[in-house]
């Protein structure tokens, strides 16, 4: 059986092109969730990034720390790198981690010159816990405790469900805390939920996924939208043209009213509330669930199995229809891509618009084993120029003796202007901190929360320093 590796990040912002991971927290556990090895770090923040205040408020990071680590961001990722190879082929699991700590693990490889899909690639699987925990607690209800919000919905809050769930959360917002908080999160379901945990595993792969999705004559799924999980019993029409997700028929519809409908009519239909074709998101660790659970929900219930059946027969039976669908789709494809913003992306954001080759794949290694002083000739190798600025960044960051003056000028210049910057950029500037320093403080005083504004205080004087060093270039 594969081994899971736990991990949740503390970054300085949520920005995960321009942002930074300050700390990185994971355990490696087998298949019984029994922790086998441990990483946790902490590192300085490069020159160039900004933190956002409440951010460093939320994860307990304070400047002396961000200024005192003995890690530079860096040496923090390779380590972090060479432990991940050390541990081999696992699951990769984190609570948000698809949506939030793995989109900043791949911006964070690509531009430290790593191959970013370690989580899903070379035998790795990944999988959510979040989505999980929603999906347990909806196919068995009272599997996790949680509280609830204004509007009574649950909360699903790691720092909220993890000491209700009699989980040891002291060092909640903490990297390794969290990870801690997770497995134990993973472990009651595991145990309470079992069928949902098992089924869960069959979904980290997308390939596997995808397979399972067209094999089954139907499934169930549940998507979380407006504070709630909500089912689906859908069973599989086609492929989206470009981007490959499963096309899904929900089968409490008749498909007999759309069968025979023109392309015209039914982008029409398409268009309506509730939807009768549905997205599953197979590279996102979709739950799918056995058909028999459609007769816990009302909606299918009444329909019964035998119908749900049928319905699915006649869907995938009908070649034409998935035609119609296929064609739909492609056209609004087209159609957005005519709309799309023409603005040019920066090196940071442009991980999914054009992949590393697999020759610079190739080269990549090389340059994090070569002595320093000869780096800056292997980055001449990478045919990607993308690559070549981010491994001059690194050498700004940790070698800047090894530049050209001029290379250094040009590098320390832009950092300047990006960062003092007036305007509404897309990463984090000076002058965005001190307003949102002041209206924190204008909140916090009014919230009689005076260790809080000590923090402010500290953040404060930290921006202050980067802004008079940044000043005098």
């Amino acid at each position: 059986m594969s081994n899971y590796i736990f991990y949740d990040f503390e970054t300085s912002s949520s920005n995960k092109f321009f942002g930074q991971i300050i700390q990185i927290g994971a355990v490696l556990t087998n298949d019984n969730l029994q922790e086998l090895d441990r990483f946790d770090a902490r590192c300085r923040l490069n020159p160039g990034i900004i933190p956002e205040a409440m951010a460093l408020i939320v994860n307990k990071s304070s400047p002396k720390m961000l200024k005192n680590s003995n890690l530079s961001h860096y040496q923090m990722v390779r380590q972090f790198v060479e432990k991940l190879n050390h541990w081999g082929k696992a699951t990769y699991i984190g609570f948000n981690s698809i949506e939030f700590d793995e989109e900043f693990l791949r911006s964070t490889l690509f531009q430290t010159l790593e191959y970013p899909y370690i989580t899903s690639t070379n035998g790795n699987k990944r999988g959510d816990l979040l989505s999980l925990a929603r999906s347990a607690n909806f196919y068995y209800p009272n599997t996790l405790k949680n509280s609830l919000n204004a509007k009574g919905n649950a909360v699903y809050k790691l720092d909220q469900m993890a000491p209700l769930n009699g989980i040891d959360h002291g060092d909640a917002h903490s990297a390794i805390g969290d990870v801690a908080a997770t497995i134990g999160i993973a472990k009651i379901i595991a145990n309470k939920a079992p069928n949902v945990w098992k089924a869960s595993l069959l979904t980290t792969d997308k390939n596997q996924t995808l397979d399972l999705i067209k094999r089954e004559i139907l499934f169930c799924t549940n998507e979380y939208f407006y504070g709630k999980s909500r089912p689906f019993v859908q069973t599989f029409v086609c492929q989206h043209p470009n981007y490959q997700w499963p096309l899904c028929f929900d089968l409490k519809h008749d498909p007999s009213i759309y069968l025979k409908m023109s392309i015209q009519d039914l982008t029409v239909a398409m268009k309506k509330q509730p939807k009768f074709i549905r997205t599953v998101r197979h590279n996102k660790h979709p739950i799918l669930m056995n058909s028999s659970y459609s007769e816990k929900f009302d909606e299918y219930k009444t329909i019964g199995v035998a119908k749900l059946i049928e319905r699915a027969k006649i869907i995938k039976d009908n070649d034409q229809f998935a035609e119609k669908i296929l064609t739909i789709k492609r056209l609004e494809a087209e159609e957005k891509e005519q709309f799309k913003s023409q603005e040019d992306l920066l090196s940071e954001e442009s991980i999914y618009t054009k992949f590393t080759s697999a020759e610079d794949n190739k080269i990549m290694p090389e340059f994090h084993k070569t002595d320093w002083d000869k780096r800056l000739s292997v980055l001449s190798k990478f045919k990607d120029e993308r690559l070549q600025y981010f491994g001059k960044k690194l050498l700004y960051i940790e070698k800047p003796e090894i530049l050209d003056k001029s290379e250094y000028d040009l590098i320390h210049k832009d950092t300047a202007k990006k960062l003092l910057s007036t305007n509404n950029e897309k990463w984090n500037t000076i002058p965005r901190t001190y307003s949102e320093i002041d209206t924190l403080r204008a909140k916090f005083e009014k919230d009689e929360q005076p260790e809080k504004l000590v923090i402010l205080d500290e953040i404060n004087a930290y921006v202050e320093e980067l802004e008079k060093l940044y000043s005098s270039v």
